[in-house]
């Protein structure tokens, strides 16, 4: 059952852009007390993230990111294309940008990365049972795959090398996981 408490009922939808990956709405909507207002909303198909743990490290990814305007070391992600199962996507992108093909992927967590304006929801999973193959990246796609340990993850953390959610949440996700046996 929802909670309506702070319901916000949509009276208008405009469609400002659409793209490849997101699109941009302003939505008019009359407010719980009954007055008006307009949400800017980036809506987005959802992606995944891959906690990838290969022999006591984790596999990430350094790319470009254009949004930031400087290089970032990250899980393994993309987004889910039509229809796509997360699980599925999981496992694609993995092979994608790593080459590593997986025996075990398991859920970890789902979370919205910008609920404030944006519907992306991101699906985390682990990774394990890893065997090493060939990486299939997307043409307009360049990054370069390593290995790193925990500690590694958080002095990245610290330098602010990684500093985006998901990786942020893998990261924590494993020290949980050295600390308790569990992801959650």
């Amino acid at each position: 059952m929802k909670d309506r408490k702070f319901e916000e009922v949509t009276l208008r939808t405009e469609e400002i852009y659409k793209g490849r990956v997101i699109s941009l709405q302003v939505d008019h909507v009359r407010l719980p007390n009954g007055e008006t207002a307009t949400r800017e909303i980036v809506k987005h198909p959802g992606a995944v993230g891959i906690l990838a743990l290969h022999e006591g490290r984790m596999i990430v990814v350094e790319q470009y990111r254009k949004a930031l305007g400087k290089n970032q070391v990250e899980i393994p992600a993309g987004k889910l294309d039509a229809g796509e199962d997360p699980l599925e996507a999981a496992r694609r992108e993995l092979e994608e940008e790593t080459g590593f093909h997986c025996g075990k992927l398991e859920h970890v967590s789902s979370f919205y990365t910008s609920p404030g304006f944006a519907d992306e929801i991101l699906h985390l999973y682990w990774a394990g049972d890893l065997q090493k193959g060939e990486m299939n990246l997307d043409e307009d796609e360049f990054l370069d795959c390593f290995e790193i340990t925990l500690d590694q993850a958080k002095a990245l953390i610290g330098e602010g090398r990684i500093s985006d959610a998901k990786t942020i949440a893998a990261v924590y996700a494993w020290q949980l996981y050295e600390l308790t046996g569990r992801f959650a």
